[in-house]
């Protein structure tokens, strides 16, 4: 029976199964109509040119399997009128299938942003959903063959121990053969010396090539696979020069074996061996610090007990629940999703998120995490956030990101890798000319060519930098400080200037309200005024300000405005009342008589925030806040100024208030009575004095300063807007981690310097040593795997870095 090639997947098939078409005037046969379909789209997109850069495709046709989008619904961030996803593609061959993907799906009308990563195989689409849907997107990925499935980081984790594996099992593969074929070259050097029967020297060569050719050609693929690739998208890599130097030893020993000459199967085969012991052991390492993000998810469990009516709990997977449904947590249960305690008081371990390792006292109206653990009373929980709302799903997110983001450092290692492999092929190259012309003999040429190949191999220069931040950033995370990427780290080493909020970052941001002073008004109904103002007001003050006023003896509010940083206003019975400081009360044209002014006085230089309530333009009174500083606050400042850094306090509060914080904390430096956008623009002349600026804040008026700043810190209990806005979130609300986040990053940012100063000199020293002959092809495979090995090692030494 004959057999035919389907001219889209490439599988044989009986000639009687063919499915044929005409394209583009051209006569097709397919082994399916799926593979008929996809390859015609294909052309009618203009994407043929995809069958020319394939390479090491594996012939077979499309995985078959039904996708939904609402089982990606989970995974789906939504910023504005924009969405994002993540997602796992299966059937992806080669290169090209990336670059077919990316091609296709960025004609489609509303898709702002496609990038696959051929390495793990997954995509990041971003899109406006108004001109397109998620089903219609993953609808054409898989017409064109491709399955997509949702993104998990723990599907990432498994493919990375898989790598792991498949390295582990190739190198035990290199190290059997490679001893064995060491006991006959030592026979043939032994007899190159004292000489050996032909006979017996003619076996011993053959037994060697059979014992190298596994090596070469099972545990080398990798790199042969890679050469082939890089060679047809004109690109060549790390790879490259192992393929090149072990193949060029082997195919000169094969030929030697029928010419007469010399072998060195032991050279190819031992080049190969070091650099997947090396290889294997940077595996092991990423695995490690990569780990953490399938930590946080397993946190999570996959059922709850859900409360319904008062009747038995009812387990549920964790996909079945929604925003106010509620459930029950017993002792020794994990918390799945956010939720809102609504009986019951316990203690909750929360060391997972936040690195404290002493238990949260949670009672009524208090807030749980995700993924922590309840530890000794029963709970029951309204539940408030689920899927990627959480604050668990968001540090996962961050984290995959931090690893994903580039610092620019390593863009510019990137850029030399980028030139650096071509470069050492024409030395390797001139190497074996020079040689060559010199007189030596053309095994002595090509050992020496090979050596260069094979010692420069930049493994440790592309190790240098993107190891160190992902062990730097795993390690933060694991204390609690949450980066959002590796440039953050190098940018936060390079700042110089450190600059605080006040209100819930230097206070306790539990503020209370500690006296009334009123104006022709009872306290009482001037209190009842402002809590009914500051209903719809996330600030702490606005929070101090409600305390102990019943929610139903509230007064009908319209037309509320918060105006950040400054106060808020609205309408009652068609009058204005306008609550906060003495500019935005001016602004109103509210006028402060001098008793008032008096009154003012008085408290604001003790240290107390005073809001002020006016009724149409008459002020009706000062509501005096306390709120603490935190008692970490000197202890932190007096560390930073050790460290070498300026200090200063930004707030929007009375200057006399600030200047009382600020000699309480110890900061000199203060800029009070600036509005967000001010203090945006402070920050910004810093930057522009040459200044490296950091920015730690908490609330809605600090995100164009947390923005602005180089690097922007938000607290644990920052609202959700300073969170985006922040580079790194404390997860708790501890000062104390500031030190340590600093002294992390230096120490990363120098752990990169060290790593590249090594890769840069041990080149610098290396090749010229290989180009003069000087050492022999398996000293340099040995070499090149010690020096990557020393990265990883120094990289790791983060680790140790004390909280």
């Amino acid at each position: 029976m004959s057999t035919l090639k389907c001219d889209h997947c490439l599988l044989t098939f009986p000639e009687q199964d063919a499915v044929r078409d005409e394209v583009a005037g051209q006569q097709k046969v397919f082994c399916c109509n799926g593979c008929r379909g996809i390859y015609r789209l294909i052309h009618d997109e203009g994407l043929a040119e995809f069958y020319e850069r394939r390479a090491g495709w594996k012939p077979g046709p499309p995985e078959e399997a039904e996708i939904t989008a609402e089982s990606f619904l989970d995974s789906v961030r939504t910023a504005g009128e924009e969405r994002e996803v993540d997602i796992q593609l299966a059937g992806i061959r080669c290169a090209s299938c990336i670059w077919l993907i990316e091609h296709y799906l960025g004609t489609l009308p509303g898709v702002l942003d496609i990038s696959v990563s051929y390495a793990t195989h997954r995509g990041r689409i971003r899109w406006l959903d108004k001109r397109t849907s998620l089903g219609t997107i993953l609808g054409r990925i898989k017409s064109l063959g491709y399955l997509p499935r949702p993104y998990s980081a723990s599907a990432m984790e498994g493919e990375l121990q898989r790598e792991k594996k498949d390295l582990l099992i190739r190198f035990g593969t290199a190290s059997f053969f490679s001893m064995q074929l060491m006991l006959y070259t030592a026979g043939l050097y032994a007899g190159y010396f004292q000489g050996i029967e032909p006979l017996y020297k003619k076996v011993f060569e053959l037994i060697a090539w059979a014992l190298a050719t596994p090596v070469m050609f099972y545990c080398g693929y990798p790199f042969l696979k890679n050469t082939v690739r890089g060679i047809r998208n004109r690109a060549v890599s790390m790879d490259t020069l192992i393929f090149m130097g072990s193949f060029s030893a082997y195919g000169y020993s094969v030929i030697a074996l029928f010419t007469g000459g010399e072998v060195y199967f032991d050279t190819s085969t031992m080049i190969i061996t070091l650099i997947l012991l090396g290889r294997f052991i940077e595996s092991g390492a990423k695995a490690k610090a990569a780990g953490a993000v399938a930590a946080l998810l397993n946190l999570q469990p996959k059922e709850t007990s859900m409360v319904r009516n008062g009747e038995e709990p009812v387990r549920v997977p964790l996909s079945a629940l929604r925003p106010g449904d509620r459930i029950q947590v017993i002792p020794g249960g994990k918390i799945p999703v956010d939720c809102v305690v609504r009986e019951g008081v316990s203690e909750v371990d929360e060391s997972m998120l936040t690195g404290e390792s002493m238990p949260v006292h949670k009672s009524e109206g208090a807030e749980v995490f995700g993924g922590t653990m309840n530890l000794n009373g029963r709970l029951i929980l309204e539940v408030k956030r689920t899927g990627s709302d959480t604050v668990i799903s968001r540090i996962i997110k961050a984290v995959e990101d931090a690893q994903a983001r580039k610092a620019p450092i390593q863009k510019a290692a990137d850029r030399v890798v980028a030139w650096f492999v071509p470069v050492i092929i024409v030395v390797a190259a001139a190497t074996f000319v020079f040689w060559s012309v010199r007189g030596s003999s053309i095994t002595s040429s090509l050992m020496n060519g090979v050596s260069v190949l094979v010692i420069a191999c930049p493994c440790a220069l592309g190790l240098a930098t993107p190891l160190a931040i992902l062990v730097g950033s795993t390690f933060l995370s694991s204390r609690g400080i949450l980066s959002k990427g590796g440039d953050i780290l190098e940018t936060i080493a390079r700042a110089d200037h450190v600059c605080f909020d006040k209100t819930g970052t230097l206070t306790a941001g539990m503020p209370s309200l500690l006296d009334t002073v009123s104006y022709g008004v009872q306290k009482e109904y001037l209190h009842l005024m402002a809590a009914s103002l500051e209903k719809d007001s996330e600030h702490a003050v606005g929070k101090a300000l409600r305390k102990g006023v019943p929610e139903g003896s509230l007064l009908p509010m319209e037309g509320f405005r918060a105006h950040p940083g400054r106060g808020v206003e609205g309408m009652l019975n068609s009058r204005r009342l306008t609550a906060g400081n003495v500019p935005f009360l001016e602004s109103f044209g509210v006028e402060i008589t001098e008793q008032q002014s008096k009154d003012f006085s008085s408290f604001s230089s003790k240290g107390y925030t005073l809001i002020g309530l006016a009724v149409g333009q008459e002020l009706r009174g000062w509501f005096v806040i306390a709120d603490d500083l935190r008692p970490e606050v000197p202890e932190v400042v007096k560390d930073l100024k050790q460290q070498g850094y300026a200090v200063t306090l930004l707030t929007g509060d009375h200057r006399a208030v600030a200047e009382e914080i600020g000699k309480k904390a110890g900061i000199p430096d203060i800029c009070a009575e600036v509005l967000p956008v001010q203090k945006a623009k402070r920050i910004r002349g810093m930057k522009g004095s040459g200044h490296g600026v950091i920015m730690i804040g908490d609330g809605i008026n600090d995100a164009p300063a947390l923005t602005e700043a180089d690097a922007g810190v938000a607290m644990g209990s920052a609202t959700d807007i300073a969170m985006e806005s922040a580079d790194v979130v404390l997860m708790r609300n501890d000062l104390r981690l500031i030190p340590p986040l600093l002294r992390v990053s230096k120490k990363t940012l120098s752990v990169v310097r060290q790593n590249l100063f090594w890769a840069f000199s041990y080149n610098l020293v290396a090749i010229p040593l290989a180009v003069s002959g000087m050492i022999h092809p398996i000293s340099s495979a040995a070499f090149m795997a010690l020096s990557s090995l020393m990265v990883v090692g120094n990289s790791l030494r983060l680790y140790r870095e004390k909280q």
